[in-house]
């Protein structure tokens, strides 16, 4: 069996430390996937994907396939894995909610991928990796010691804003990372 764990983090930094860590345990990039928000993406074009890996801290593995791509509502972001595929995949075809059915379709409930789009949108990233039953709690382990952000805890702000779910259509976040 397969399970699906995925973790949000306010900076690029940490996340692409998580990213280290795991391939580092074994996981292999087949199984991780980034996608977040780095300034070097907001002062790029996203059709130039190509090299913002090794640009961003990916000597090797994962990190080095990092490219730009453009998520509705999202604005660009860094990404990659199967996550990041199957995003860009479905904001190519005209799909809504690349990043939310990329998630749902991962195994993430409605609410869960609504919540880790809007964190990407408001400046943070997420991590989730794909792994077996028996994996499951290493890539926890890794993913949890790196302080990802509380859930419960950010959706409270974000709800106290007036937010109530991930909207494709709304322009970027400018705002302060909350």
């Amino acid at each position: 069996m397969t399970q699906t764990i995925t973790r949000s983090y306010d900076t690029y930094e940490s996340a692409r430390i998580v990213v280290e860590q795991l391939e580092t345990a074994g996981f292999s990039n087949s199984e991780i996937s980034l996608v977040g928000r780095h300034e070097k993406a907001d002062d790029s074009n996203a059709g130039e994907g190509a090299g913002i890996g090794a640009a961003l801290g990916g000597a090797a593995g994962l990190l080095a396939g990092l490219g730009l791509i453009a998520i509705p509502g999202i604005g660009p972001v860094v990404a990659a894995g199967w996550l990041a595929s199957t995003a860009a995949g479905a904001v190519a075809g005209g799909a809504t909610g690349g990043i939310v059915g990329a998630l749902t379709s991962a195994g993430a409930s409605e609410d869960d991928a609504n919540y880790y789009a809007e964190t990407v949108r408001r400046g943070g990233s997420v991590v989730s990796v794909r792994t077996s039953d028996d994996r499951a709690p290493a890539a926890e382990a890794i993913m949890d010691g790196a302080t990802p952000i509380d859930r419960d805890e950010r959706l409270a702000e974000y709800r106290r804003t007036g937010w109530s779910r991930f909207d494709d259509r709304a322009e970027p976040y400018r705002g302060p990372l909350i």
